[in-house]
């Protein structure tokens, strides 16, 4: 259990910052406290005169032995101490008890979710891990995200569960509802359990919920309750009370193709089988090929600030979602600066031997040039991984796409980028 630390100096006059939505009720408070003093003494008054009050005890209540400009002074000083230790102890007492894991103080509690609320709308667009990465970053700059997630997932616990019971393969939704939860710990690490492991992580494949994750098993039971997979995704996402909404790109049940190059060109059918696949892909699409957007999803990309193209396999997860006509058209309307992110690596099956103007130039293949606005593209590159995608000296591909180039590798996991660098190279593009 984490220590609550307690309150800095700093921390307390952070109530006073403009936007709080404090100091509006705080007035409010002293207005009507002075309001019921002025009634308390007009009653005294009238006690007295009255020949209720004897004359002593009302000259002791009204302060009639000090000057009268003391008596005011030594009003306001109390009535303010008063009113301010009675707000602070009111606080204390109601809302304390449910920040004790937020290992912060109140006033930097409340000051960080102002400081969210006033945040841009942003859409992020993809799937995988990738997705869930930039979702991590993103959430502790603003509340107003939108993920909009592929439904072409067909491996794995998602694709069982797309088989078995009809609905929208659930797993990246899942991972996307765990990377926005508010406390990253018990709660989400319970929610990506994967049954069929022992508890030192080796594999136990003597059951039938083998492979299955209990967020995926809980998404599908939610369904069931609500009747919809779009109203189990709302109701799942406020059990761990994540800020921001996760939307499905489309609810056809559609499957990805991909034409591959070996010594001819042939399909494969099925997203988990294209990484698997020996050749170059050349052009993925989706049957059937007018599956309707959802229109959540086209309505929060026309009305978005900045949309976020990736990070995350770019043919199995990210084209997909661009597939979708309605998606595509949206993109191509939308006002907002549209981000594409590159890859810090390239992906076995999928993107061998890529350039990063390669990936730019397979986007522009399905969705047209003049896009995408601005490429990020990781600079840090260490010489001895040589999965990563060469950076092209002059960015033929780009047309008018802008690149920029920075550091976003997580050191830790060099293959990924680090959720904090890249939220903050995003939110630049603004």
């Amino acid at each position: 259990m984490r220590v609550k630390k307690p309150a800095t100096p700093t921390s307390q006059l952070r109530w006073l910052i403009p936007g709080m939505g404090l100091k509006r009720w705080l007035l409010l408070l002293v207005l009507g406290a002075s309001i019921l003093g002025l009634g308390l003494i007009y009653s005294l008054v009238v006690l007295y005169r009255s020949g209720f009050l004897p004359l002593w005890l009302y000259r002791a209540l009204t302060l009639q032995f000090l000057p009268t400009g003391m008596r005011a002074v030594l009003a306001v000083c109390a009535g303010l101490l008063v009113i301010g230790g009675a707000a602070y102890g009111l606080s204390r007492s109601v809302i304390s008890p449910f920040m004790e894991t937020k290992g912060a103080a109140l006033a930097d509690v409340v000051y960080e979710y102002r400081r969210r609320e006033r945040g841009p709308r942003i859409v992020a667009i993809g799937g995988g891990t990738g997705l869930a990465t930039l979702l991590r970053g993103l959430k502790r700059h603003t509340h107003h995200l939108t993920a909009i997630v592929t439904v072409a997932d067909d491996g794995g616990s998602s694709g069982r569960v797309r088989r078995e019971l009809g609905l929208p393969p659930p797993g990246d939704f899942r991972n996307c509802i765990a990377a926005l939860a508010d406390d990253e710990a018990l709660t989400t690490q319970l929610w990506q359990y994967r049954f069929g492991f022992t508890a030192d992580g080796a594999q136990d494949p003597a059951t039938d919920l083998a492979g299955h994750s209990f967020g995926n098993l809980f998404i599908a039971a939610m369904a069931g309750i609500t009747g919809s997979f779009e109203t189990a995704l709302e109701q799942s996402s406020r059990v761990l009370a994540i800020q921001g909404r996760i939307l499905p790109s489309t609810l056809a049940n559609v499957t990805l193709v991909a034409e591959v190059r070996e010594q001819q060109v042939r399909r494969v059918t099925g997203e988990s089988h294209i990484p698997q696949s020996q050749g170059a892909v050349g052009r993925v699409y989706l049957t059937p090929e007018n599956a309707p957007a959802y229109p959540e999803a086209v309505r929060a990309i026309l009305t978005a600030d900045l949309v976020v193209l990736g990070p995350g396999s770019l043919y199995t997860s990210l084209i997909p979602n661009l597939l979708i006509r309605g998606i595509r058209e949206a993109l191509s309307s939308t006002r907002a600066p549209v981000v594409f992110v590159c890859n810090v690596a390239n992906q076995p099956g999928e993107t061998n031997g890529y350039a990063t103007d390669d990936y730019l130039k397979a986007l522009e293949r399905h969705i047209g040039r003049g896009v995408v606005d601005v490429m990020l593209v990781n600079s840090a590159m260490p010489q001895e991984d040589t999965e990563r995608p060469v950076r092209s000296a002059e960015h033929t591909g780009a047309g008018q796409t802008q690149v920029v180039e920075m550091d976003l590798v997580d050191w830790q996991k060099t293959r990924m980028h680090d959720s904090a660098k890249l939220a903050k190279a995003v939110l630049a593009q603004l």
